[in-house]
């Protein structure tokens, strides 16, 4: 596993395949896409599986752990605050934490973009349309930053990368229940102000969400793994079958068992 420590010039491309690790333990904003197989990344928000095409962005305090399985291909990239700054003022925008999809053409394009910045040496000019494609890869969260509260845009901005950090926390934690005042110490806002402009913001609760990837979570584990319907119930985060057994028929319109029976079904189709 190898440490990345410190950052020698504003931006630093980094890559991680074949089994291999790595640990940023510098204070930088870091940004990964999967470009082929999977890997993993653990952080101070949780854990999380990347599949080809999955991306995600880290704030500097996140310092997360990246790894990838014997065929996955896993490429980053670390800024300091002067590449970020850079980034505002050639693109009127930011670059945020979060996580997504890309299509495969652009992960092509921003590969060979990645490519021609890691031969510069994190030079400014040659990082500068790599920064470029990742703002546009990130023009969804871009647009949200509008429906924040606060007056001037710096302030929308520092809320909605507070959001991003609950939002990625409850991602990351979909094997329990995340309470709302874990979230709002997350984020330094009051459980009432949390929650206002967390809806405000992302169109459903904080509670509502939470259950959503719990669920979410296990119709994975019913499609992947053997467990029993009671295990899984308990690995999303439900300690009563009943509650489980109910939310997930209203969430996938059939039992879990029939869930279950149905993908089988479906693969060996």
């Amino acid at each position: 596993m190898l440490p990345f420590e410190t950052l020698s010039t504003p931006a630093h491309c980094l890559g991680v395949a074949r089994l291999g690790g790595i640990q940023m333990t510098a204070p930088v904003f870091n940004l990964w896409v999967q470009l082929r197989g999977q890997g993993w990344i653990e952080s101070r928000e949780g854990r999380f599986r990347m599949r080809r095409g999955d991306w995600m962005a880290f704030e500097k305090e996140s310092t997360p752990l990246v790894q990838s399985d014997a065929h996955g291909l896993c490429i980053g990239i670390a800024l300091d605050a002067s590449a970020l700054e850079a980034l505002q003022v050639l693109s009127d925008g930011s670059l945020y934490a979060g996580r997504g999809r890309m299509p495969a053409r652009e992960l092509r394009s921003l590969l060979r973009l990645w490519r021609e910045a890691a031969r510069s040496g994190g030079e400014a000019l040659a990082v500068r349309p790599l920064l470029l494609q990742l703002a546009h890869v990130q023009r969804e969260l871009a647009a949200r930053v509008r429906r924040c509260p606060g007056r001037s845009r710096s302030r929308k901005r520092q809320v909605f990368g507070r959001m991003q950090r609950a939002r990625m926390y409850l991602e990351g934690n979909a094997d329990r229940v995340v309470r709302i005042s874990e979230l709002a110490d997350l984020t330094s806002f009051s459980s009432w102000y949390f929650s206002k402009a967390f809806h405000a913001l992302y169109d459903e609760s904080p509670q509502q969400l939470s259950v959503r990837l719990r669920l979410e979570r296990a119709g994975h584990l019913l499609r992947t793994t053997s467990m029993m319907v009671g295990e899984v119930a308990a690995a999303s985060g439900f300690d009563n079958c009943c509650s489980f057994a109910r939310a997930f028929k209203n969430h996938h319109g059939v039992s879990a068992s029939r869930y279950r029976s149905e993908t089988h079904r479906g693969a060996a189709a």
